[in-house]
């Protein structure tokens, strides 16, 4: 079977000497730089290596990440890297992704257990403990927190079953009840 690849973060600046960078997510997605990450900068330089090891990752609490990479070892070199993107394996990212990746799930169509279809995603909003998706659809809005209890698995293709909690049901789901 075919590699899939994701681009998941941008190298916004350089940093410091020791040719570290400050990457960013891209498309919406969480961090997914982490140490031990072997990713691949786009465009390619024409010489030398295309994959690099994430040798360390910190963040720097302003929405980026500090990432040192393998076979970068000054300021030069990281500026080089300044404005590409970095590409990982599918594989090497977290099983979960589609249930925080906006791009796979805006459109997606959710179904409760209970009170059958809610509407579409029309927007995943980030928070510091987990993603809320905004359903829109005949009832109204629902906010789902994107929490085990409320969404199960998510698969490729396929309305989203959800378990809406008691007290978020929209305003016409519970007229209807």
């Amino acid at each position: 079977m075919r590699e899939r690849y994701r681009t998941i973060a941008r190298v916004a600046k350089a940093h410091g000497r020791r040719g570290e960078v400050v990457t960013v997510s891209v498309h919406g997605l969480p961090s997914l730089v982490r140490e031990g990450l072997e990713v691949a900068p786009l465009p390619p330089e024409l010489t030398g290596p295309r994959w690099r090891t994430v040798v360390s990752c910190t963040s720097d609490d302003r929405g980026g990440q500090l990432v040192a990479l393998s076979g970068v070892d000054d300021i030069s070199q990281a500026e080089l890297l300044v404005g590409k993107t970095l590409l990982a394996r599918r594989s090497d990212l977290p099983e979960d992704l589609e249930l925080h990746d906006p791009r796979s799930l805006i459109g997606r169509e959710v179904v409760d257990e209970r009170l059958g279809a809610l509407g579409s995603i029309e927007e995943v909003m980030r928070g510091p403990a987990n993603d809320v998706w905004v359903v829109r659809g005949a009832a109204g809005e629902t906010l789902l927190p994107v929490i085990d209890d409320v969404v199960g698995e998510v698969g490729e293709s396929g309305p989203v079953t959800v378990r809406v909690p008691a007290g978020l049901e929209p305003k016409g789901a519970k007229d209807a009840l």
